[in-house]
């Protein structure tokens, strides 16, 4: 049996490989924003967990 092998898990799209710089440049500003969004989500997630932190040392020292 033959069994044929993708490169990739997703394969891409034949028309990223074909078409110019535009299409391609598309992907670059769709990935970019993605991990734009993850890197604001970790960081207002990290901010809420640093306030509870601030929050907790202050009571635990008699802090109002």
């Amino acid at each position: 049996m033959i069994q044929n092998r993708t490169a990739t898990v997703n394969p891409l799209p034949s028309s990223i490989l074909h078409n110019g710089a535009d299409v391609r440049s598309q992907y670059t500003r769709a990935a970019a924003a993605q991990v734009g969004q993850f890197i604001s989500r970790k960081l207002r997630s990290w901010n809420r967990k640093a306030e509870t932190v601030a929050q907790d040392l202050t009571q635990m020292q008699g802090g109002h």
